[in-house]
């Protein structure tokens, strides 16, 4: 299983727009075969990181949850939102595995 950690530099006089961005991805993400863990708004400290958190099996799975996503009504209607927008400023995805075991879990 691999997390897909999206950094988000966003503008931070459009925070709603960003939360309705989250919301959409909300319904999409889990509809195209990602396992959503959350969006994550700027709240104290800085006003302009924003993050987005999902799993997915793995990287051939993710070039087929893109596919989907991208063909995904509500998807191209997001994609073309933050376009219009301009909200977000900068967008980077780090893949990571989980190297530690789940607390209370055995080794």
């Amino acid at each position: 299983m691999l997390t897909c950690i999206i950094r988000y530099q966003i503008d931070p006089t459009q925070k709603e727009n960003f939360a309705q961005y989250a919301r959409n991805w909300g319904q999409a993400i889990p509809r195209c075969g990602a396992d959503l863990i959350g969006y994550f708004a700027p709240h104290e400290g800085s006003s302009t990181l924003a993050y987005g958190i999902y799993n997915i099996p793995s990287l051939a799975a993710y070039e087929t949850y893109r596919q989907k996503l991208a063909s995904d009504p509500l998807g191209r209607e997001n994609y073309a939102f933050a376009q219009a927008q301009k909200f977000l400023l900068r967008e980077d995805r780090t893949f990571l595995k989980l190297a530690s075991a789940p607390h209370g879990s055995p080794e």
